[in-house]
């Protein structure tokens, strides 16, 4: 029996009695697309059916105790996407948020949201401000969305960052360091991920998250976005539970050799 094959509940007990849950959970949702064309849908009836995934996986995240979940909704490179798909995400992002927030709130999750969010229609980023505001109040899991985010983009902004504290007097250049730069990306004080997850079978990191999964370990799973629930998530973390994390040093056992 494999770990998703397991009752969730059980798999839920395996997670807490183990006690090391990943804080920073970060998942690159695709296969959005690929699921929709299996069943003879267009594209953007993914997108619709992955909400549901969206709102099964925050829950599940919470109840083990997960602090932040990280999801990588629509980077810099998904403009280039013909236009009728980019704006019908735009336009379920509109009308996703507000009609998710009783959801999170009951939940107690507080949303945030990371990349050039300046690039976003006007009216999703009115929807956005009002879901952040909403439930800013919460002290449960920090829900992070990735939106028109781009890894590459992110360190070059941070770079100009630090270049206008030179520039100005607040920093000498021989005062940066990697806890500096850190504080100049979107994701900062929030811990870096200690898991990533990637849907659909795919094997790549995609530009996301470049700086902060340096050491984070990776689950890919074959399963389409839309498809993904709990048991998945809980899947990975075991998985996550079973591996040892060195940070470039060596295992307790070969520095007892």
């Amino acid at each position: 029996m494999t770990e998703t094959q397991k009752p969730l509940d059980r798999l839920k007990e395996e997670i807490l009695s183990r006690g090391n849950v990943p804080r920073h959970v970060a998942i690159i949702m695709d296969g959005n697309g690929r699921w929709a064309k299996e069943r003879g849908l267009p594209r953007i009836a993914g997108h619709h059916a992955a909400v549901e995934s969206v709102r099964d996986v925050v829950r599940a995240a919470g109840a083990v105790g997960v602090e932040v979940l990280s999801l990588f909704t629509f980077s810099v490179e998904n403009w280039s996407r013909p236009r009728e798909e980019v704006d019908a995400l735009m336009l379920l992002l509109e009308r996703t948020l507000p009609a998710e927030v009783p959801e999170l709130d009951r939940n107690r999750v507080r949303l945030h949201a990371v990349g050039r969010l300046g690039d976003l229609p006007a009216s999703v980023r009115r929807a956005l401000g009002k879901a952040c505001e909403a439930l800013a109040g919460n002290d449960g899991l920090d829900l992070v969305l990735a939106l028109s985010y781009g890894g590459q983009a992110e360190l070059v902004d941070a770079a100009a960052a630090l270049a206008r504290d030179v520039e100005s007097g607040m920093l000498r250049a021989d005062e940066i360091n990697a806890e500096r730069f850190r504080e100049k990306l979107s994701t900062y004080p929030f811990p870096e991920p200690d898991l990533l997850i990637r849907t659909s079978g795919e094997h790549r990191i995609s530009n996301f998250y470049l700086w902060q999964i340096a050491y984070a370990e990776l689950v890919f799973t074959p399963v389409h976005w839309p498809d993904f629930r709990a048991e998945h998530l809980y899947g990975a973390i075991r998985e996550y539970q079973e591996r040892e994390r060195r940070f470039g040093g060596v295992a307790p056992a070969a520095r007892r050799g």
